[in-house]
């Protein structure tokens, strides 16, 4: 009787060891797909946010053109502001990726606030130019919405880029070969300042 049962207290021992171990599995499966799934969805936010950043660059790409062609009726003298400004604006259409395209809207940044201050103070009469001043207005509205997309953008990548350094999240994100992600930060100090748009 005390053998059958050591038996039965081994077997439910036995038994309830295998339940815990596939409860334990079975956890750590959940687990993996819900940050899996967590990891999944922060790239996805984060390529949502870069795509809103494109459309911005590419909104302020387009009214460039305008810009210039207004400013070049008034300021004959800055036409090597004017080609640098081109020049960076076709450079930053050109760029592929994103860390090319936060380079090109850095440099282009700094080639319109040249352009900008060049012709501020040169030029009374350009400032009176209502076409000028609607893309002033229609610059500096993109500004604004271009600072809150990087915002947005760069917490997003902080949140991302938190939970792939993060153990144990790391792990699932090691594996599924995920990689910190860039901000989109400022170059330089002077890049650094807001565009001045206002004359």
């Amino acid at each position: 009787m005390l053998n059958s049962l050591l038996i039965s207290v081994g077997a439910i021992v036995g038994i309830v060891v295998v339940a815990l171990v596939i409860i334990l599995v079975i956890a750590v499966v959940v687990w993996w797909i819900k940050t899996a799934n967590a990891l999944v969805r922060l790239n996805n936010k984060a390529e949502e946010a870069w795509a809103t950043i494109d459309v911005f660059l590419k909104k302020r790409y387009d009214l460039i053109p305008n810009l210039v062609e207004t400013v070049k009726g008034y300021a004959k003298h800055e036409s090597e502001t004017l080609t640098n400004v081109v020049a960076a604006r076709n450079a930053a259409g050109a760029a592929k990726t994103p860390e090319e395209k936060m380079q090109a809207a850095n440099a282009l940044n700094s080639s319109l606030k040249v352009l900008l201050n060049a012709v501020q103070e040169a030029y009374p009469e350009l400032k009176a130019d209502a076409n000028f001043r609607d893309l002033q207005e229609q610059l500096k509205s993109l500004e604004g919405e271009l600072e809150s997309a990087r915002r947005y953008y760069n917490g997003v990548v902080k949140s991302f880029n938190n939970k792939i350094q993060v153990f144990p999240s790391s792990i699932v994100a090691n594996k599924k070969g995920y990689e910190k992600k860039k901000y989109f930060e400022l170059d330089s100090e002077e890049e650094r300042k807001n565009v001045k748009v206002s004359f």
